[in-house]
Formats: C-alpha cells, sequence, structure tokens
C-alpha cells in the first residue's frame, strides 16, 4: 500500500486494519499544539488501529494537556513509512526558538525512549547498537546546548528498574559524570552506547521477576544475578562489539573493594565504563520511586553512597558525580 494511499483510506474515525505491528509508539508529549503535524495519529483500541489525528491537522493546548496525563506510552502510535517524518518533525521542535529548552527536554526524552522500546527488542543488537548512535549525539548536543535544563532529561515518575526509563536516566547520569571526568567526544559515545544497553541480559531474566511487585526472594536473587553473564554472552553473539560496551555490561555490579559479582575483581582490574556504570546505576535505582521502597533525595543518595558504601565505587568517580548533581539540581 502506498503512502497516497495510506492517507487517502485513513479518515479520522475509521479503523485501519492492518497489523500493529505496522506501527510505532510514541507519546503525545513530543506533539506540540501550535505546531501543524504532518503525520497521521492513531490509537490502538480493542485490538483495532483506529485513526486519531489526520496529517496537518493540529491538537489544541486543551486537548493535549488533558491527553497528557492519561498518555501511558501505550495508547499512540504513527505508521512506520511516515518514521522519517515524525523524526524530522521532532528535530524542527528541538531547533525552535518558539519552544523552551524544559519542553525540548521533554520531547527529547519522550521521542528517544520511543526509538529505545524497538531497539531493545530487537534480536540484531549489533544493529540496535548502531542505531542508538543518534540518540546518543542529541544528548550531548543538549547537554553542551541546554546545561542548565539536563535535570529536566530525567524522569519525573517513577519506573520499574527493568525498564527502558532506567537506561535512558542511567545513560543521562554516566554522560554527565562522563563529561565531568574529562571524556571526549568519541569516548562520550561509546559510553552512552555502553550505558544504554548495561542491563540488555535482563532480556533472559523471567518476566515474573523483573516485574515482581516487592523484594525477590533467595532464588530469584540468584537468577537476577545473572543478567550480566546473560548479557555479555548476547554481545559475544555480534561481531565488532567493542571491550568497553561489554564490560558495561559484564561488570556494573562488580564492587571497587571486591565482593561483586560475576568475577569478584576489584579496583582498577574492573574496566572504566563498568566502574561508571556501577555508580550511576546504584544512584538511579536509589532515587527512583518503586512499587516496594521510598525514593531517596539525590543528595542523600550520594551522601549514602559516599559515607556507607564508598568501598563498592571508584572514589575519584564518586567524588565527580558530585558537580553532576550540582547540575540536576540546578536545573530542578
Amino acid at each position: 500500500m502506498s503512502k497516497k494511499k495510506v492517507r487517502q483510506t485513513h479518515k479520522r474515525g475509521t479503523i485501519n486494519k492492518m497489523s500493529p505491528l505496522e506501527y510505532f509508539r510514541i507519546r503525545l508529549s513530543t506533539v506540540q499544539p501550535f505546531m501543524e503535524v504532518p503525520f497521521n495519529i492513531y490509537l490502538f483500541v480493542d485490538g483495532k488501529i483506529v485513526t486519531y489525528l489526520h496529517a496537518g491537522d493540529k491538537l489544541t493546548d486543551e486537548k493535549i494537556n488533558n491527553l497528557h496525563g492519561k498518555d501511558t506510552g501505550e495508547s499512540f502510535f504513527v505508521h512506520n513509512d511516515q518514521r522519517q517524518i515524525y523524526r524530522e518533525y521532532v528535530r524542527k521542535s528541538m531547533n525552535s526558538a518558539d519552544i523552551s529548552n524544559n519542553v525540548k527536554a521533554t520531547i527529547l526524552r519522550e521521542s528517544s525512549i520511543a526509538i529505545l522500546e524497538e531497539l531493545f527488542e530487537s534480536p540484531d543488537v549489533k544493529k540496535a547498537l548502531e542505531e542508538s548512535k543518534p540518540i546518543i549525539t542529541d544528548l550531548l548536543d543538549f547537554m553542551e546546548n541546554a546545561p542548565d535544563s539536563i535535570g529536566n532529561l530525567i524522569s519525573l515518575t517513577g519506573h520499574d528498574f527493568y525498564t527502558y526509563n532506567h537506561s535512558f536516566d542511567v545513560s543521562i547520569y554516566s554522560l554527565g559524570l562522563g563529561q565531568a571526568l574529562g571524556f571526549d567526544k568519541k569516548t562520550l559515545e561509546e559510553l552512552g552506547q555502553s550505558s544504554l544497553f548495561h542491563d540488555i541480559g535482563k532480556r533472559n531474566v523471567p518476566l515474573e521477576i523483573l516485574c515482581k511487585k516487592g523484594p525477590l526472594n533467595d532464588e530469584e536473587w540468584q537468577k537476577m544475578r545473572q543478567h550480566p553473564t546473560y548479557g555479555l554472552n548476547i554481545l559475544n553473539q555480534h561481531e565488532n562489539i567493542s571491550d568497553a560496551i561489554k564490560a558495561a555490561c559484564y561488570e556494573h555490579h562488580e564492587s571497587w573493594s571486591g565482593g561483586g559479582y560475576p568475577q569478584d575483581i576489584s579496583g582498577h582490574e574492573i574496566h572504566p565504563f563498568g566502574r561508571l556504570v556501577a555508580l550511576t546505576d546504584t544512584y538511579d535505582a536509589m532515587t527512583t520511586q518503586r512499587s516496594y521502597n521510598t525514593p531517596m533525595k539525590p543528595s542523600e543518595a550520594l551522601n549514602m553512597m559516599k559515607d556507607k558504601l564508598s568501598g563498592r565505587y571508584d572514589p575519584d568517580m564518586l567524588k565527580a558525580m558530585y558537580s553532576v548533581l550540582f547540575k540536576i539540581e540546578k536545573a530542578s
């Protein structure tokens, strides 16, 4: 079916019989009320795709504000043949002088997570890593051009530990920490990919464990502890994936003073990316609302890591993390 035919047959409110696999999810927070929408937006209702907004129309402020609170990220779709149009729309929004940096942060976050959802489900991890590069580039550009809005890239709502939101937040913290440590652009780009995919091994952990509403029992914990090994096995199935990316995946639960897993190595035996992601991964877990705990304030979490858990982390990286916290709190 050609694009022309799609646009002719997709009248507002009509039902489209094509498979939802031909669509990708978007968040309405990436759609601006004063901009004409150059793509069709669909709802997936009762197993059917229904046209919600036709290309060329605009959403009103009232409708967007009303729907944003109800948008879980599971409802609104764009057809795959308009993927590039959607990306260009997002890029135009990011370059608009009429949109504040705080709103741009939301647009960048939500559009990136929509892409990550697809990438994380892809069996071709090498391709997914390659296609994640534009996300990292966009994040680095935003962090350079709007440093006072970095905190707005971080999720303001709770998320389960296994979700795309967690990986995205860990990536933001990791890039910020890498900048504080003086990493060059090429290293930062690789660090961004590494932190996005650090938990790729969790795709082999049973969903009932990942989604459990409460602490894991001993048997479940032993299965969860296998995810770094699962991740390394997944990455090893693909050629030309760097040792740094593999290390972030395999070593982010090692401890600076020893006693971590799966290898029980320590200090500089742990790859720098493994040491860095160990810190940012824990920080995100401590500051995120989950079903069975109350999140700590950012400063409280970092102080606890310094005062009570310092043996687990590279001391220079832990010290540098305070400058990242300063930027985040400044933006809050």
